[in-house]
């Protein structure tokens, strides 16, 4: 394995295939702060040079955490079809990328291909890959799941429609609810980020969320977003559930650290079969980030678009319905500004579509970071264009508990619209019904959520 090139009269020499990867990196902040970034452009082209020759089976054999010590390697390695991986572990990764955005390499292939490619060899071509490279490349794939709901078809969009309020107020949340869902907002998700992590508040909520579904026979899902054991508390104690949600991290550490593994995963899992609601088995919502593995000294100096392929790898183990790249959630220490924000979503969307998970993307920035609404709309235009599942929807894009900015519940239908995206099928026709869409497009009564409420809703 050749771990050095020489560019322009300069000898580059790598150490190992952890420290190629983290130099062939696109510029991070994260990378930077966590002393691992290239020190100039040449020498990540030089990096992308190297990668770019490496052989899949060297990035199978070098994972960046080693397979004895981490459950995530251990998870993602065993997933592998050792039939398929035979055929493709002398490919180099410019081979893989080239197979990839070959005009003849229909779905399937990826699919096929998928089942053999470890989180470090995804990781490995996202980096050679520009941004319309990623956006063809994920645009080839499309990552159904069934929950109550069929997410992920080609020609729709969905969106989460995240009802926030900062003091779990169940009148201001149900405000919030209604008006989203008069912009045709929430097929994908209803689900709510609690201020108060108690089974008590998210029984409370979640029953009110169900009883709204009920009354009104919205066909969605619903969720709480509060940790994992909090949820399983919750669901014992009679709370209705679709699906459970947890952030993950790349490592076991990492996880550990969110204070969960995959034997929580599993338990979790076991509780949905037996007092879940969903009618079909995809029943996890997953979310992840570029940079929160090095918040918990859980990276091992390793560069985080690695880190994040890594949480896609095992994620696949579970069969989620959902999966959420919160893009620029944690701010600009790992993702500096708009541009780093914008590719970061990018290659997000790309390996987890790769690994042949079902991806949506919170396309959001944090009020310290070099970035606005318009960066955000941008990402937005892209992941559209890209296939994204879905996309986030907060009243008026600001999202006044998390403090921080997203897609307004409006933006969704603009891009649906400009797109020729439309919603899941089974809430489009319940839009039509309301009143609320026709022939794809809201009608003059969208935005009014005294739809609801003159049906007696509450709020």
């Amino acid at each position: 394995m050749k771990l050095e090139t020489v560019l322009t009269g300069h000898h580059f020499a790598f150490k190992s295939v952890k420290e190629v990867l983290a130099k062939a990196n696109e510029k991070k902040s994260g990378d930077t702060l966590a002393g691992i970034a290239a020190s100039s452009d040449l020498e990540r082209i030089a990096a992308k040079e190297v990668l770019s020759q490496m052989y899949l089976s060297d990035l199978r054999e070098h994972p960046v955490v080693p397979y004895e010590e981490d459950e995530v390697t251990r998870i993602n390695q065993d997933s592998i079809d050792e039939e398929v991986y035979r055929v493709i572990r002398g490919w180099t990764v410019a081979d893989l990328r080239e197979f990839i955005l070959d005009y003849h390499t229909a779905e399937e292939d990826l699919h096929t291909l998928s089942r053999a490619l470890t989180s470090e060899m995804v990781a490995a071509v996202c980096k050679l890959m520009s941004n319309m490279d990623l956006v063809y490349a994920a645009s080839k794939i499309r990552v159904p799941a069934v929950c109550n709901t069929t997410i992920g078809l080609r020609g729709t969009m969905a969106t989460r429609l995240q009802p926030n309020h900062p003091t779990d107020d169940l009148e201001g949340i149900t405000a919030s609810l209604f008006e989203g869902l008069s912009y045709g907002c929430g097929d994908a998700l209803i689900g709510l980020n609690p201020v108060s992590d108690t089974s008590a508040r998210l029984g409370e909520i979640l029953k009110r969320f169900d009883d709204i579904r009920s009354r009104f026979e919205i066909p969605t899902q619903i969720c709480v977003l509060g940790h994992i054991t909090t949820q399983i508390e919750a669901i014992r104690g009679g709370a209705p559930a679709d699906m459970i949600f947890q952030s993950i991290a790349g490592s076991e550490k990492g996880n550990r650290a969110f204070g969960f593994s995959a034997e929580t995963i599993r338990e979790a899992q076991q509780l949905l079969a037996e007092k879940g609601k969903a009618k079909g088995p995809n029943v996890f919502y997953f979310e992840t980030g570029q940079g929160s593995e090095l918040s918990s000294d859980a990276h091992f100096d390793a560069d985080q678009v690695t880190m994040e392929a890594r949480c896609y790898g095992f994620a696949r183990e579970f069969h989620p319905f959902m999966v959420n790249t919160v893009v620029g959630f944690i701010g600009p220490e790992y993702l500096y500004d708009s541009r780093q924000v914008i590719r970061a979503g990018l290659e997000d969307h790309f390996m987890g579509k790769l690994t042949g998970l079902p991806m949506g993307c919170d396309c959001c920035y944090t009020n310290h970071m070099q970035a606005d609404q318009n960066d955000i709309e941008n990402l937005s235009m892209l992941l559209g264009a890209a296939g994204v599942n879905y996309i986030l929807g907060v009243p008026a894009s600001d999202d006044v508990m998390l403090n921080y900015q997203s897609n307004s519940y409006h933006d969704a239908a603009a891009v649906r619209e400009i797109l020729g995206l439309r919603p899941i099928r089974e809430f489009e026709r319940w839009l039509e019904k309301m009143g609320i869409m026709e022939n794809g497009r809201l009608t003059d009564r969208a935005g009014d959520p005294t739809i609801f409420t003159a049906k007696g809703g509450r709020g």
